[in-house]
């Protein structure tokens, strides 16, 4: 188990969690094989912490998010609130749980109801769980507007009037509503413009200090997880493959595809000269029946039998800095240390 870097206890922890999707053929949808999209993965997040999820389309990173808040359940492993286990718990007794853990979507356009005006759209979770109504309700979904940047003149409109920057900003309100401890961010920013996906970061963050709010931000620009995050996973085909503070992850990376991963980040011409870019070969292996052994061996250039063959454990290379590879075995630092630290 990965101890909480600071001491504190975690306000949400994942030990061993998996998600698996049975694939169903036939006119009696008998069972043919099964998705590994979430193949056991552990981690903590602090309060008031922001953990980046990082890694490529396909790799199980929205399915961690969405499964740590139970919107999908658990094939096993244990999700813990504070300490409490909520893994079996039913609709009715994840109410209290769900009002403190709250999700931002991908795609602006989709996660607002086009019937609703986008006042009711944040209100909502208000009626729902019975926190507000009347006058007290409408004062508080104004307060939500002001509080990320929208006038509360606005909150009779529907979501087709407004930007894709701005349904953003409905969707954060939206999470906020509850005065949640948690939220999971999955891709809030990959479908806008460069320009706003600065606003709305800057938004987060100072949502965080103001609130105390803890993140689980799911991306794949490693630039936008580097400025948002304190601590920084990295999945590859299901499971974490690195775990460490973003300083740590950028200057010392301690796995072969975070190597790949950071030698893929643009930085400036003159720095590019003496960076080495490690181009991965092959095409990411199926999540349906994913390799023996280490699931990166199939592209990894130091990979060795012993790879082919025994999964590694997600391990404390150095301190606050864990790792799942084989060449750290014996406390020896592999080539990896040297190659791919920024200028």
């Amino acid at each position: 188990m990965i101890a909480a870097s600071n001491g504190a206890a975690p306000l949400v922890e994942a030990r061993d969690l998996k998600k698996h999707f049975p694939i169903l053929r036939g006119v009696f949808a008998r069972q043919a094989g099964t998705v590994h999209a979430v193949d056991g993965v552990s981690f903590h997040i602090s309060p008031g912490e922001t953990l980046g999820l990082v890694g490529e389309s396909g790799c199980g990173k929205s399915t961690v998010g969405r499964t740590l808040l139970k919107l999908l359940e658990p094939t096993s492993g244990q999700i813990l609130v504070r300490g409490e286990d909520i893994t079996g718990l039913d609709a009715e007794d994840m109410l209290p749980y769900r009002r403190k853990m709250q999700m931002i979507y991908q795609d602006p356009y989709a996660s607002l109801n086009p019937r609703m005006s986008v006042g009711e759209i944040v209100g909502e979770p208000l009626r729902i769980h019975g926190v507000a109504s009347g006058t007290e309700w409408r004062d508080r979904v104004a307060a939500l507007f002001g509080r990320v940047g929208l006038r509360s003149e606005l909150m009779d409109s529907y979501p087709h009037e407004f930007s894709g920057g701005q349904r953003q900003r409905i969707g954060i309100a939206r999470a906020l509503a509850l005065s949640p401890d948690l939220v999971v961010g999955d891709e809030p920013v990959s479908a806008l413009d460069v320009s706003i996906q600065a606003q709305i970061i800057n938004l987060l963050m100072d949502l965080q200090d103001e609130l105390g709010l803890s993140y689980l931000f799911v991306a794949h620009d490693l630039a936008v997880v580097e400025h948002l995050s304190h601590r920084v996973a990295v999945m590859y085909l299901g499971r974490i493959v690195e775990l460490t503070d973003k300083t740590s992850l950028f200057e010392t990376p301690l796995h072969p595809y975070t190597e790949a991963l950071l030698s893929a980040v643009p930085i400036p011409k003159a720095n590019a000269r003496t960076r080495k870019r490690v181009i991965l070969k092959g095409d990411v292996p199926s999540p349906i029946n994913p390799p023996a052994g280490c699931h990166f061996h199939t592209r990894c250039a130091y990979a060795t039998a012993r790879c082919r063959a025994e999964r590694p454990a997600l391990r404390e290379i150095l301190p606050g800095h864990w790792a799942s590879c084989h060449l750290h075995d014996g406390g020896v630092r592999s080539p990896l240390a040297n190659g791919t630290a920024r200028n």
